[in-house]
């Protein structure tokens, strides 16, 4: 396909398959009618088709790094017509927009917490009433006694539209995300939208919330705010993850076609007779031992060359967004949603030099066992999926095309480094006490005198 560059002239873009530039492509749509439009011409993760054949697992390129017109020199360059020298995402241009005032709101709540009852009940009033917008809730949520009970709540909740995770697909029907909780309501929010996510509110109504910046005191006003399009974003990139298994005799159920919050990649019939299942990922994919009492014993494959042998309790592969969750436990590097990396973090190696490593977004990694594994090895995806991993089983990870979008109460940055000192309460520690001055004055006769001797 040709598609219109910055200099007039027509020619097939590099990148119209993986993400795209905005140069070349315009701004990006996520969910069903309201893009992020950036201020500034600079390249951004696209929503990409689902893939059409299993066999194709295409590598998602790198969000940051030289324009598809960049020149090195007077002569070198990695595309004709250069233009310009580098294009780099700013994180302020990140605004939201939206084509059409959103109408339809999932909101998800944090599932058997009697203390977010009232806040979820105000929530959906507020937007049914004041907003006039429809309101998609999972259905295992209208079942909690307290809200069956509750006959002010009854006018509300017969105007609710309920789904049920893992048969009904709601992902073309969400304008707006909401959700009430801590980390794993975001998490769980993933989980459902296989492609293009939706921007995401989320209010901090659970223990550590890192992720879930907003507070509810002022829900009304915050809310309205994002409604008219006035909010900063962060796109937090996520992981495609696909996992390819010996069939092993025993039929997997797969209700409407999707199997756990995965997408079923063509099927069987897949690389002579196995079956690929695929996912995407917002913290991280870990690799370990489970119940076996021996090291597990992985090989790890960098776009198709092997990189190294892990030998431990296991591997994390994760996000920027997943550097600060398990990772960091682990001993990883911090690193913010902007940067496009994927990090590579053992999990109590046998080798002590064996340590967490960064790798540019978009490279392969595949992860299958080592032939010379003693056993097994387990696998999940966020936390959820658990499933073991057999000898000719392989996972492989890249950078996905479908970011999720998550809404900003100032910036990306002010928020990350507030989530730093709030939540993991970075570099904090009790202050030096300073020397009184008679002792300050004390020491520097003391080193005039030492001077004059």
């Amino acid at each position: 396909m040709e598609q219109e560059k910055v200099n007039g002239n027509k020619e097939p873009c590099a990148e119209a398959s993986s993400y795209r530039c905005s140069a070349c492509h315009g701004d990006e749509d996520w969910g069903p009618g309201h893009p992020l439009r950036g201020r500034s011409k600079s390249r951004s993760l696209s929503a990409a088709p689902v893939l059409a054949s299993a066999r194709e697992f295409r590598r998602t390129r790198s969000l940051h790094g030289p324009c598809p017109v960049t020149t090195f020199g007077p002569k070198a360059c990695v595309l004709q017509n250069p233009q310009t020298i580098m294009h780099i995402q700013d994180p302020a241009s990140q605004r939201l927009t939206w084509n059409k005032s959103p109408k339809s709101v999932l909101v998800i709540k944090k599932i058997r917490d009697a203390s977010l009852l009232q806040p979820f009940k105000e929530l959906c009033a507020y937007l049914m009433e004041e907003n006039n917008m429809v309101v998609y809730v999972e259905k295992k949520v209208l079942e909690d006694p307290a809200l069956l009970s509750d006959d002010h709540f009854g006018p509300v909740k017969r105007k609710f539209c309920t789904f049920r995770e893992d048969y009904d697909d709601i992902s073309n029907q969400i304008d707006l995300i909401i959700c009430l909780g801590g980390d794993g309501t975001l998490l769980y929010a993933s989980s459902l939208f296989q492609g293009s996510v939706p921007p995401v509110m989320a209010f901090h109504l659970g223990s550590l919330g890192f992720l879930t910046p907003f507070n509810f005191e002022n829900f009304q006003s915050q809310v309205t705010q994002v409604i008219q399009g006035n909010a900063a974003v962060v796109l937090r990139s996520r992981l495609k993850v696909r996992v390819v298994k010996e069939p092993r005799g025993k039929k997997v159920a797969v209700p409407n076609g999707i199997s756990e919050n995965g997408v079923l990649a063509a099927g069987l019939d897949v690389e002579v007779g196995k079956q690929a299942v695929q996912y995407q990922v917002l913290n991280e994919v870990v690799i370990d031992r489970g119940p076996s009492s021996y090291l597990s014993n992985v090989d790890v494959y960098l776009d198709g060359h092997l990189i190294t042998t892990v030998q431990g309790d296991g591997v994390i592969v994760s996000t920027p967004t997943g550097s600060t969750a398990y990772a960091a436990a682990a001993g990883a590097s911090m690193i913010h949603p902007n940067v496009p990396a994927i990090m590579v973090t053992p999990i109590c190696p046998h080798s002590l030099s064996f340590r967490p490593i960064v790798v540019p977004a978009g490279v392969e990694l595949k992860i299958m066992l080592s032939p010379e594994a003693r056993n097994t090895a387990w696998v999940s995806f966020d936390g959820r999926k658990r499933q073991e991993i057999r000898h000719g089983d392989s996972i492989s990870i890249t950078t996905s095309c479908y970011p999720l979008p998550s809404i900003c109460v100032r910036d990306p940055v002010s928020d990350w480094f507030e989530s730093l000192a709030q939540c993991l309460h970075w570099n904090v520690r009790k202050k030096q006490a300073h020397f009184p001055e008679d002792e300050e004055d004390a020491d520097a006769e003391g080193g005039e005198e030492q001077a004059g001797s």
